[in-house]
C-alpha cells in the first residue's frame, strides 16, 4: 500500500493483535498506525469495508470456484479504490478524521 500511494499519508487504524505491536514491524514513513480501544471490533474500519464488499459483491451469489471468489474480491476492491467517496462515506467518523489531523 505505501509504495502505491507514496505521495499520501496512510493511517491503519490496528487491533490489539499481538504482531501490530511487534518490535520487528517494519513500518514505511507515509503509513502510521492507530491502535484501536481494546476490545471493539465495532471501531475498526475495515468491517465496514467488509460489509460494503459482502452488500455489493457477495450477496446472493453462489461461486462455483475459490477462483470466482477471488475474482469477485478482487472486483470489488478495485471498485472501492476507485470510489474513494464510498470509502469516505463508510469510514470517515470523526475519531478518525481527528486521528489524522493530529498526525499533520
Amino acid at each position: 500500500m505505501a509504495s502505491r500511494y507514496p505521495d499520501d499519508i496512510i493511517l491503519m487504524v490496528v487491533d490489539n493483535a499481538s504482531w501490530h505491536k511487534s518490535k520487528g514491524l517494519i513500518i514505511p514513513e507515509n503509513i502510521r498506525l492507530y491502535p484501536l480501544l481494546p476490545y471493539t471490533p465495532e471501531l475498526n474500519p475495515i468491517e465496514m469495508i467488509w460489509d460494503e464488499l459482502r452488500e455489493k459483491f457477495f450477496k446472493n451469489n453462489f461461486f462455483k470456484t475459490l477462483s470466482a471468489v477471488t475474482d469477485s474480491l478482487c472486483e470489488g476492491l478495485l471498485f472501492l479504490e476507485n470510489n474513494h467517496k464510498i470509502v469516505q462515506s463508510i469510514t470517515g467518523w470523526e475519531w478518525i478524521i481527528s486521528a489524522f489531523s493530529k498526525e499533520e
